[in-house]
């Protein structure tokens, strides 16, 4: 009862009656019917004082539910900035995988959330790491990109980190071909500077 009722006050973003729940006993990673604990539930709502709470408190930043999802990878693929910060000055697990298996920092250049892939490319995430789609955070950025300002930041800051410009998705088209194929001239520009073949 008392770890439902936490799973309810994280979702709602009750930081009071979250402290009160821990202090009579409530589980702080206990698990709902999908395997989300009550951090991961604060952190699906953006709940930031929430989080700050669970996290300060032990909370696991790196519990995976039943779909993969963890505080930490959910926080960065839905740029979820202040919580992904928390999470990474608690030990969130760089190396861990969505169910796609991609890093945090893939759905983050995917989605355009330029602020959480800075913050992700500077606490040293694997820039090149290939997700199960055979595509890394580069080619997401330009593949499912809208070629728009906030992907051309994130292409400009993948390159600038040292991610592989020629490493190509599983069909062998390489991110230059991706970003000729879209249209996306100011991406192509950004690639060919970076020696993109």
């Amino acid at each position: 009862m008392l770890d439902r009722e936490l799973h309810t006050m994280a979702s709602r973003g009750d930081a009071t009656a979250i402290a009160a729940l821990l202090t009579k006993g409530a589980s702080i990673d206990a698990r709902d019917e999908s395997g989300r604990t009550a951090l991961l539930l604060a952190t699906h709502a953006n709940q930031i004082e929430a989080a700050k709470v669970l996290i300060d408190a032990g909370a696991d930043v790196n519990a995976k539910d039943a779909i993969n999802d963890s505080p930490y990878l959910y926080a960065g693929a839905r740029g979820h900035l202040e919580i992904l910060k928390m999470t990474l000055a608690h030990g969130a697990d760089l190396k861990s995988t969505n169910r796609y298996g991609g890093t945090a920092l893939i759905p983050a250049a995917e989605r355009g959330h330029v602020d959480t892939v800075r913050t992700l490319i500077e606490a040293g995430v694997d820039i090149d790491h290939v997700n199960k789609l055979n595509w890394t955070a580069l080619l997401e950025a330009i593949v499912l990109g809208d070629g728009g300002p906030r992907h051309v930041a994130i292409v400009k800051l993948l390159v600038d980190a040292g991610a592989n410009v020629n490493l190509a998705d599983g069909d062998g088209v390489t991110p230059l071909q991706n970003a000729r194929k879209h249209g996306f001239a100011d991406i192509e520009k950004i690639l060919v500077a970076a020696g993109a073949r």
